[in-house]
């Protein structure tokens, strides 16, 4: 050959080992003349003789200055006036064409581009030079035109491995994979040309791009018989593609054979790590090269692969601590490492810190913006995130806002409160264009959706010009998440008339929406659509098939799908133990919870909260203790969430100081564990100390939602704080802008009953905006019947039989209010009704927890081995409180006998006695007891249970279906008043 083209290149041109010089596959030099897969450097092009130099114009140096400078169209003027007449030898002319080709690869000038190389075509001495057709293939490829790259290449007469070795590396660098690898099969069926050490490592890259690890495993053979294995680029790019098709152990074996490693082998080894979630292998490998291992130094890449891995398991100790290498290194100054630190910084809660980098960092790029706004949007700050925005708008000149920008402010205005907000975003963005990008467009629909605006959402949606099924996906996610799973179906069959196919995403809102809507049988026909498919073995679906069994109740089917599942991941024994807990199967969520443990699998923050509700649900406080230890040692506790559920298990299992005690650990205080604590201070009666928490919260400049007041009505209706409770009830539209719902009518409801003013919640009730639900009828029953209200209560009952007339519980209000009034004929009429129409009256039913293992009892049960020995401890209790003024109340037998003797023999079997005596016969002197109860304590019960705590001088703590009740020294924390 005349002319040896300079190789083409995968790879960046090895340079010694130091801290400057190292630079890796993922940061190569942005004015570097050969790029990552561009051009090989092992061979030098021919140099201008230093005679030639000095005896004709430097039109080579003069072309040099001019690219350095930006200038490429006046370099190109010159070169075109040079060609003209003839000044610069024939070497010159064409060492300055390939430096003005490489200027317009690093400058993305394709146009100037295009006029060198018709200077090219044009010249006859120059049209079929090996170097500089590899030059202008090279810059088509850099410039994202590939397709000219192809055009140039086949119009050469001839070609070498050079030019072969271009193509391969173009498609690569343009992710073309698949036509990289035809051309290679190309280049090893027609030509004679052997693939060298710079064609492998663009094919294994692409290989990587496809994901396809058995075609990498193919070529890796070929390296090896070629002997090519020694090459440390081919082994950086081995190293790459597997890490990237999740071949780990592939990657390792391949890093532990390499005869001769570079910085970049580590960064590929660490970058495989990341890329698998392998943190702690990431990090051993930082260690290692930190101690001197191979003489190598960390570099920019090193760190910027590192740092997500840091941000995405929030390990905030290990970022600080290569944000110290980086300082100690001189990089943090470095705007890349700058960015990753930042971001870093910001997804693991530190937005202050990564403000702080943000603030002093002098060349802030786009991604620099981008990553701080989306750091204040995730953390819900509104003012933040578009104070941020506006100022990045401010710096124009310097830097542009793009589509992640308008992405990343998305989550700000993901709340119904924030729609005016979402609706200025969406303004900008259409007045700059950035709704023709599929990701924004659909990102604004799923947004409108969760503001509560269907209707805008799909305004949105059907502005999309071309509809891809991600499009149909976020429109009919929305309709089926946020309220109108109908609309959701109807979507899905447009999107199947428009000839798309469902995929994953598509078949969860399906099901999603058939579970709101409890259509069983269609559900069940979408399961049998993914198992003709194929289907279920896609964890996703397998999930959203879980999801929507335990959604509509079914949890034998869902247990069922889920003890078929070959690989059980996280999410799926989530979804089944949080299935059972609310299903009401706390003892079925605790077993699967031992289960898991069994199969090495540790549950995340939200199996925790169900596990914390299932104890909650059994009022089991050991359960409870043993779980929150768990939770402490597996650092869960550090979640807001988590938190919270502690807090409500607590107060839920009658302790409402250890509850208190969790809250005040508590480091950040959110409107959701004020909100739990205030409840839990109400349902326990106590309403002064709730009003005053909430005092504190609003002080602190918490703003309460509609949750905050359901809890603080709660308190004032169990503590009877009338005066209180309407005060609150009106400030929450007038002081916090908060709409009344149905929730806090029937609070307000229950507190005016509870006091005795029938008359002024009966006209709420008739005053409100919405209809009352049974619930609210109910409230107002009980409490006629706790006044012995009977014409105020016939009606209601009327009402609530109108709207249920096939539960029990109607019926059994109104024969209590009877029997209380002595109607026993009426009584009879009900039981009679309750009897023909087949309904079940729930029993009434207590239970303890002893030594982890929960007893129940019901009235009148003599089944347990220890029930003559519960006998006796009843009589002796109830000797010694008959000398602190004890008497049977009879009228809490509401049964029609004759003798009072027969309604005192029924009080002693109630539940509550039968539960606090077994727990005086098994438990510790001087321990608490722990009741509860299904139904409302009786009056009689109540009465014994105060004077047994004076007797035998420990606490006795019962929960029934309304409140707690501590009863200590004689008396009740209730007051008397529930």
């Amino acid at each position: 050959m005349a002319f040896v083209a300079p190789p083409l290149s995968c790879h960046p041109l090895p340079t010694p080992n130091t801290k400057h010089s190292l630079h890796s596959i993922f940061t190569p030099k942005p004015n570097a003349s050969l790029s990552f897969c561009a051009t090989q450097t092992h061979q030098r092009e021919p140099v201008t003789s230093p005679h030639n130099s000095l005896s004709q114009p430097n039109l080579l140096q003069e072309i040099n200055n001019l690219c350095d400078s930006g200038n490429l169209s006046e370099a190109l003027t010159l070169l075109q006036a040079d060609s003209r007449n003839a000044i610069s030898s024939l070497q010159q002319k064409k060492d300055a064409m390939g430096a003005l080709l490489q200027a317009c690869g690093r400058h993305k000038d394709v146009e100037t581009g295009r006029k060198v190389h018709d200077l090219v075509s044009a010249s006859t001495q120059f049209s079929n030079d090996f170097v500089l057709n590899t030059r202008i293939i090279t810059m088509y490829s850099v410039c994202g035109s590939p397709s000219d790259s192809r055009l140039v290449f086949d119009g050469l007469k001839r070609k070498n491995l050079f030019q072969w070795n271009a193509l391969v590396s173009g498609y690569a660098r343009n992710e073309l994979y698949g036509d990289a690898i035809d051309v290679f099969i190309e280049l090893i069926s027609v030509t004679v040309f052997k693939p060298d050490n710079f064609t492998f490592p663009c094919l294994i890259k692409a290989c990587g791009g496809l994901l396809d690890v058995g075609l990498g495993q193919v070529i890796h053979g070929m390296a090896v018989k070629m002997g090519l294995m020694s090459d440390v680029f081919v082994g950086n790019a081995l190293i790459a593609m597997y890490g990237k098709c999740g071949s780990i152990e592939d990657a390792v074996r391949v890093f532990d054979l390499m005869p001769e490693r570079n910085l970049v082998s580590w960064n590929s080894m660490i970058c495989g790590y990341s890329e698998n979630g392998f943190s702690q292998e990431c990090y051993s490998l930082l260690r290692k090269i930190l101690e001197g291992e191979e003489s190598l130094v960390p570099d920019v890449a090193t760190l910027v692969t590192i740092l997500p891995l840091c941000a995405g398991k929030g390990e905030v100790n290990m970022g600080m601590v290569i944000h110290g290498v980086a300082v100690k290194l001189g990089l943090n100054q470095e705007l890349m490492v700058n960015n990753a630190l930042m971001d870093m910084y910001s997804k693991c809660g530190y937005l202050a810190e990564a403000r702080v980098l943000f603030d002093k960092n002098d060349k802030k790029n786009v991604v620099s913006w981008n990553s701080i706004i989306g750091g204040y949007s995730r953390e819900g700050d509104v003012c933040g995130t578009f104070d941020l925005f506006r100022k990045m708008q401010m710096e124009e000149e310097k830097v542009k806002v793009n589509e992640v920008t308008v992405l990343n402010v998305l989550p700000a205005c993901l709340e119904e409160s924030e729609l005016l907000s979402l609706k200025k975003l969406h303004g900008y963005s259409f007045r700059h264009g950035f709704l023709y990008d599929e990701l924004v467009a659909n990102a604004f629909v799923a947004a409108y959706a969760k503001c509560g605006s269907l209707t805008l959402a799909e305004q949105v949606f059907h502005c999309i010009e071309t509809k891809t099924v991600s499009s149909w996906n976020a429109v009919i996610g929305g309709c089926a998440q946020n309220g109108d799973p109908k609309k959701a179906l109807d979507l899905y069959l447009q999107m199947k008339y428009s000839g798309l196919n469902p995929d994953w995403f598509s078949i969860g809102s399906l099901l999603l929406a058939c579970a709101h809507l409890k259509l069983l049988q269609h559900g069940r026909q979408i399961h049998g659509f993914v198992l003709r498919d194929g289907l279920e073995m896609d964890s996703f679906i397998g999930i959203s098939l879980l999801s929507f069994y335990i959604q509509y109740g079914k949890l034998s089917s869902a247990r069922v799908l889920f003890d078929r599942m070959e690989a059980k991941s996280r999410v799926s024994w989530n979804a089944m133990i949080t299935g059972y807990t609310q299903s009401g199967l706390p003892n079925e969520a605790l077993n699967l919870f031992r289960q898991m443990l069994s199969d090495e699998t540790l549950p995340c923050e939200i199996a925790t909260m169900s596990l914390f509700e299932a104890c909650s649900q059994l009022s089991s406080l050991r359960l409870g203790k043993e779980l929150h230890c768990f939770a402490l040692k597996a650092r869960l506790t550090e979640d807001l969430f988590v938190g919270c559920s502690l807090i409500d298990m607590y107060a839920k299992s009658g302790c409402i100081e250890e509850s208190h005690r969790v809250f005040d650990w508590l480091v950040k205080k959110d409107v959701p564990s004020w909100n739990v604590i205030i409840a839990g201070y109400g349902v326990h009666g106590h309403g002064s100390k709730a009003l005053e928490l909430f005092g504190e919260m609003v002080s602190l400049g918490q703003k309460p939602d509609g949750f905050t007041f359901i809890g603080v009505l709660t308190a004032c209706s169990h503590a009877g704080l009338v005066k209180e409770g309407l005060k609150y009830f009106n400030e929450m539209q007038s002081l916090y802008g908060i709409d009344p719902k149905l929730e806090h009518y029937a609070c307000v409801v229950d507190m005016l009953g509870r006091a005795g003013q029938l008359e002024e919640a009966l006209n709420l009730i008739h005053e409100m905006p919405e209809e009352p639900d049974t619930r609210m009828w109910s409230s107002l029953l009980s409490s006629c019947r706790l006044h012995n209200n009977l014409d105020m209560g016939q009606k209601i009952s009327e009402k609530l039989i109108e709207l249920e007339p096939e539960k029990a519980e109607s019926y059994v209000l109104l024969s209590n209010l009877y029997a209380a009034s002595g109607k026993w004929d009426d009584v009879r009429r009900m039981w009679r009704r309750i009897k023909e129409m087949g309904l079940q009256k729930d029993a009434g039913q207590s239970w303890i927890e002893v030594g982890g293992q929960v007893y129940s009892f019901v009235a009148g049960d003599t089944s347990l081995p220890e029930s003559g020995e519960i006998k006796k401890m009843w009589s002796r209790l109830e000797e010694k409180i008959s000398k602190f003024g004890y008497r049977p109340n009879t009228g809490s037998v509401l049964h029609e006998l004759e003798e009072e003797e027969e309604k005192i023999e029924i009080l002693k079997g109630h539940g509550e006695k039968l539960a606090i005596s077994f727990g005086l016969l098994k438990m510790s002197k001087g321990a608490t007891l722990r009741i509860c109860k299904n139904l409302r304590i009786c009056v009689d019960c109540h009465n014994a249970a105060k004077l047994i705590s004076k007797v035998v001088e420990r606490e006795i703590v019962v929960r029934d279906n309304k409140r707690f009740h501590h009863f200590k020294h004689g008396l009740c924390s209730c007051g008397d008043y529930w």
